[in-house]
């Protein structure tokens, strides 16, 4: 049963340190992404067109 204690104390302070080194790497900046804005404006933005629903070509043997 000490076991049950140990392995859940142990798990608590992992995940408290892993909670501590994501803040700190998110408060230094890590996951900011200064590459997509620089080249942003080389990429055009070419409106998408929606295709809705055409009349089917239907093949008369007449």
């Amino acid at each position: 049963m000490e076991v049950i204690f140990v392995l859940i104390a142990v798990s608590l302070v992992l995940a408290v340190t892993f909670l501590v080194l994501f803040f700190r790497a998110m408060k230094d900046g890590q996951f900011d992404d200064s590459y997509t804005p620089s080249v942003r404006i080389l990429f055009e933005n070419q409106p998408k067109k929606i295709i809705k629903d055409q009349p089917k070509k239907s093949k008369s043997y007449e």
